[in-house]
Order: C-alpha cells, then sequence, then structure tokens
C-alpha cells in the first residue's frame, strides 16, 4: 500500500528524495501519513485540496479491495 502512495506522489514532486510515507497498521485499519520538502507539499495538496482527495480516494478503493479502511494525512 505504501508502494501505491509513492508511485502516485513521487511523479507530482519536485524533490522526490525527501518524501517519507510512514505506515500504522492496527488491526483494519491503515494510516499513512505522508511528509515531504514544504515546498512539495503544495503540490501534493493541489488547488483547494483536490488532489489530496483524489490521492485519498485512490488509497481508500486500495483499502477497500483487501477489507481495510484507509487513512491518508499529509503534513505541511
Amino acid at each position: 500500500m505504501e508502494a501505491l502512495l509513492r508511485s502516485v506522489i513521487e511523479p507530482l514532486i519536485l524533490n522526490p528524495e525527501e518524501l517519507e510515507i510512514r505506515m500504522d497498521v492496527r488491526g483494519h485499519e491503515v494510516n499513512l501519513t505522508v511528509s515531504a520538502n514544504p515546498d512539495d507539499v503544495g503540490r501534493i495538496i493541489g488547488r483547494g485540496g483536490r488532489r489530496a482527495q483524489s490521492i485519498r480516494s485512490i488509497m481508500k478503493a486500495k483499502g477497500a479491495m483487501e477489507n481495510k479502511r484507509v487513512n491518508v494525512e499529509i503534513l505541511s
């Protein structure tokens, strides 16, 4: 799941080497925390949060396939 999130975010940012994704699994719940270079956070979130919402939708769909509840948090 972490690899999917990385593959979605890396093409959007200028400094992919600074991208950090932490995954915390508790039962059927998966929490993914994304931190990146401050210049790239806006690129991940997008105008009005549209990209962030799209990323969350993709990850929730993947979680549904694996019977897991997925939360994605983007640290700024």
